[in-house]
């Protein structure tokens, strides 16, 4: 029986485990987050530090894995920026004003039972709860930060700088308030911003055809004045709840109009629209043409909603009328939209809206018998047909529509457009120079220029007021007549005295408290009531830091939300300091906008679905489902992998589009982080402090000059933002150069050699490149580090090592863009070998591969050269016992097998042979010279160390 000689092997011997130990990774999880970040403080210069401004998430609710996603994205960013030897500066942000978060501090109660004082008091409360819930789980992602100079919407330092930036725009007379149409959420009893909508193509309306009785003298159009009858105009609405408000009818004056009579009466549509009108009128006669519009104008009607002593209204001509839809004639209400309300202003047409806060008629809707309207339901709720009735025969007929219709993206309920006094910011005058802010800033994705600047170019105006309680107060002031007064001075004044009240005195104090007026203003006045946009609290965000940020990053949803809001007050302000269009910057030099995150079959998570997934789901292994538990019991449990599981998943998707999340999804990102435990583990255990010294063999320099590679080719994925490539690299680089090339073929010489080879600067390379995505199994790993590596204190951490600084101190033998063609060449020979050995395998005349002999046959004499370099290494490289070059064929070999193969375009003859000598009982190569014996180099190493 042969002697075991396990003792004399170096064989992996590590205390790494398989998987995380739970009450160890709240010391690595330290470690790699305050530490680091306390780290980096302290050692990286302080000159030029790299900002990443963190877009406020909304203090409302539970985290999400879009919210992992988008903190793991930023953390990545900074620690590569640390390991390229900048100081970071990263502190969290919350947003914490708005109307989600007043509706939660309602409660079950209505708005009339509980103070503004009140639901202010209530509304912090909540948004601070949520702040602490949300930081400790941002925290558990192992996000490192700044995490003790958070801030928030709701700072009193905050706000006060934010009614600074405000103060500047007034300066600059960019904030005026005027009574027009707005986006108006009857739901949440309150104005809209354009960034506070979303837009559903499935709205359905009932669309009305209605008709109203021309009363002014027609006869001195041509075309009409034989006509006699009753002569009416003919409109088409798809919401007849706004008839109440309508002040004018339009047409366009290079559009010819026709009459058509329906029974004694003649309706006037556009000639385009005849034919269409028999779906609405199915029997009538053309009995007019050729009506040019223009002269329509200046002909009177009467809308019966406006009361039997109402003024007749005018026929206008407005340039948007077209004979695509309707009738040509356009029903008017400038209170309930935009271009009406344009149309009317120029023409001295007030607007007019008689609809409350919850979309409830008034009194004036109806106004000879208001109770009629009052009673009927809200304009949401069918208000519309209750108008219908009162039209009675007037209505030609109706249909349902189902075309694309705003929506208040919170209570995702229809908005409508109301026009009311609202506080607006002129973004007009400043776009231009927004615009030109834009040319050096870095977009990814690029297609994000584009929109952001399509955002820019479609807004004039930006409406600032809302009507809630929780929110920073507009400095306001109005006279006894409902003036509004808003000077810088005033705004300097209620700054003052907020400085030492707060903002919640503005709505806790008397409404007329003295102390809040300037001393300026002579006479009485109060505080208005309405509050500032929330995009308005966090585009001011940009004053806690100091110049504009490397780098903002956020969902693909703020480029109508913050990313603008942002620009708009910055650009604001460096006018105000007297820059000229080519000084002014944007607030962010690198604009980076990630996707929103669907489930595995790409459905909108959301939770009446169940797919509403949350990052511990991922962390502790639940949502890849239980694994089996081998052993006595048996059983079933997670297999939890913690942090680094959600952040290998966040660093394998490509985030600028919308990413996918699910059992299938996470299965390869679990196994991958499986893998890189493994090879860590046979890294740390294979690792000698005399391989130090050991010489450089030409496939150890092969293995280096791939690993920098691989390094400089993650870094340049790593500065590009595109983390999934940097895994694939990663991924390919440990399955193919390292775990099945270099490891492969360094065993021999590993366990049974000199134990040489280059496994620390793999090692230390490895953690590098993963240090970014999965902190806390370096932190874990560096951790199990040999004694010799602990004492050796030129030794850093990888986390905070300069990426680029070199590996390994020894000159490559041969130049690297050698090494790189020949391993090329060697690993398509390798794969060839391996082929032709399966086949070996099939006929079960070969084990293992250590079990056969190579004859290789070449011609070429590039090749020939190429393979006689590695002559001393060819039998690691192929992993097997003997390989000969051009040497003749043994004629009595118990089995062969043969195939010519392409190497780099040079063919190869490979013969597979059985070994030549005895296998070692040793090494278990076949180079010993008898049976049960050992073979020359493992009597050299057993020798050495008796």
């Amino acid at each position: 029986m042969s002697k075991s000689w396990k003792a004399t092997l170096r064989l992996p011997r590590s205390s790494f485990p398989a998987r995380p130990i739970p009450n160890l990774q709240q010391q690595w999880h330290r470690q790699c987050t305050e530490g680091l970040y306390d780290w980096q403080t302290q050692n990286r210069p302080h000159e030029t530090p790299f900002i990443l401004h963190d877009g406020p998430p909304y203090a409302n609710g539970n985290l999400h894995v879009g919210h992992a996603l988008n903190k793991i994205l930023k953390d990545m960013i900074l620690r590569v920026k640390v390991q390229q030897g900048r100081r970071v500066i990263y502190r969290p942000g919350w947003d914490c004003h708005g109307l989600p978060i007043e509706m939660k501090a309602l409660g079950s109660s209505n708005a009339q039972d509980l103070t503004p004082v009140q639901i202010r008091e209530n509304a912090r409360k909540l948004a601070y709860k949520t702040v602490k819930e949300q930081m400790k789980g941002f925290q558990s992602l192992a996000v490192m930060s700044d995490w003790e100079k958070k801030w928030t919407t709701m700072d009193r330092e905050f706000e006060i700088r934010q009614l600074r930036v405000f103060q500047n725009l007034v300066r600059q007379g960019l904030i005026y308030r005027k009574n027009k149409p707005v986006y108006w959420s009857a739901s949440s009893r309150t104005a809209l911003a354009e960034a506070e909508l979303e837009y559903r193509d499935d709205h359905l309306s009932t669309a009305a055809y209605i008709k109203f009785p021309i009363v002014s003298d027609w006869s001195a159009i041509p075309e009409l004045n034989k006509f006699r009858g009753p002569l009416y105009a003919a409109i088409w609405t798809t919401t007849p709840w706004t008839l109440p408000a309508n002040k004018a009818i339009a047409v366009h004056n290079d559009l010819t109009y026709s009459v058509i009579r329906v029974g004694p009466n003649g309706l006037l549509v556009t000639t385009d629209r005849v034919e269409a009108m028999k779906q609405v009128v199915p029997e009538f006669e053309v009995i007019i043409e050729s009506i040019r519009g223009s002269d329509l104008v200046g002909l009177q009607y009467h809308n019966k909603l406006r009361g039997k002593s109402a003024p007749p209204q005018p026929i206008i001509e407005a340039g948007f009328v077209t004979a695509i839809s309707g009738t040509g004639l356009v029903h008017i209400a400038p209170g309930h939209g935009q271009d009406d309300y344009e149309a009317c202003g120029k023409l001295g047409i007030e607007a007019f809206a008689p609809i409350d806060n919850g979309g409830n008629f008034t009194k004036e809707a109806y106004p000879d018998d208001p109770e009629k309207l009052m009673s009927a339901p809200s304009i949401l709720d069918g208000g519309g047909q209750s108008v219908l009735e009162l039209m009675g025969e007037d209505v030609l007929g109706t249909h349902k529509l189902r075309h694309k219709y705003p929506y208040d993206w919170r209570t995702k309920r229809p908005v409508v457009i109301r026009a009311t006094a609202q506080w607006f910011a002129d973004v007009g005058s400043i776009k231009d120079d927004a615009l030109a802010a834009l040319r050096n800033v870095h977009f990814v994705p690029e297609g994000g220029r584009v929109r952001l600047e399509s955002f820019i170019k479609g807004r004039s105006e930006w409406c600032i007021s809302r009507q809630r309680s929780w929110g920073l107060p507009i400095p306001a002031l109005y006279d006894e007549a409902g003036n509004s007064v808003m000077t810088p001075e005033s705004i300097e004044h209620i700054i003052s005295v907020m400085q030492e009240r707060t903002s919640a005195a503005w709505f806790s104090d008397s409404p007329d408290d003295p102390a809040w007026i300037a001393p300026s203003l002579v006479g009485k006045y109060r505080r208005g009531t309405d509050t500032m946009d929330v995009w308005f609290d966090s585009g001011s965000s940009w004053t806690e830091t100091q110049g504009p940020a490397d780098v903002y990053l956020e969902g693909s949803d703020q480029h109508r939300g913050w990313f603008q809001s942002s620009l708009l007050t910055y650009v604001a302000a460096q006018k105000l300091d007297g820059k000229n269009s080519g000084e002014i910057v944007a607030p962010f030099k690198t604009l980076i906008t990630h996707g929103f995150t669907l489930d595995g079959q790409g459905k909108k998570m959301s939770k009446s679905l169940g797919n509403m997934y949350v990052p511990e789901q991922v962390m502790d292994g639940s949502l890849l489902g239980p694994v089996k538990v081998k052993g006595k019991g048996g059983g079933q449990k997670f297999d939890g992998l913690g942090p680094d599981a959600i952040r290998l998943w966040a660093a394998s998707v490509d985030f600028t589009s919308d990413v996918l999340i699910g059992q299938t999804i996470l299965q390869p990102v679990h196994s991958s982080l499986i893998k890189y435990r493994t090879i860590i583990k046979m890294l740390l255990g294979s690792l000698n402090q005399e391989a130090r010294k050991s010489p450089r063999t030409k496939l150890d320099q092969m293995a280096l000059v791939q690993l920098n590679d691989t390094m400089s080719q993650v870094m340049d994925c790593y500065n590009s933002y595109e983390f999934h490539k940097a895994v694939g690299l990663i991924n390919r680089w440990v399955a193919n150069d390292l775990s099945a090339f270099y490891l492969e073929a360094l065993k021999d010489r590993l366990y049974c050699g000199d134990g040489g080879g280059i496994l620390e600067p793999i090692f230390i390379g490895f953690l590098r490149m993963l240090a970014p995505i999965t902190p806390l199994l370096v932190e874990e790993a560096w951790s199990h580090r040999p004694t010799w590596m602990t004492e050796d204190s030129s030794l850093e951490n990888p986390a905070r090592q300069l990426y680029h600084s070199p590996l390994d101190a020894n000159e490559l033998t041969l130049p690297p863009a050698t090494l790189r063609d020949d391993y090329a060449a060697l690993g398509t020979l390798n794969r060839a070998v391996q082929a032709i050995m399966e086949r070996a395998r099939a006929d079960k005349v070969l084990g293992s591969s250590l079990q056969c002999s190579i004859h290789l046959a070449v011609e070429d004499k590039n090749m020939i050269k190429l393979l006689e370099r590695y002559a001393d290494e060819l039998e690691s490289i192929l992993v097997v016992s003997s390989v000969e070059l051009n040497q003749p064929l043994p004629e009595d070999a118990l089995w062969a097998y043969q195939e010519s193969s392409m190497v780099q375009d040079t063919e190869v003859q490979i013969h597979v042979l059985p070994p030549k000598q005895e296998k070692c009982s040793r090494c278990w190569r076949y180079v010993a010279p008898t049976e049960n014996d050992l073979c020359n180099r493992c009597e050299e190493v057993v020798s050495s160390t008796a």
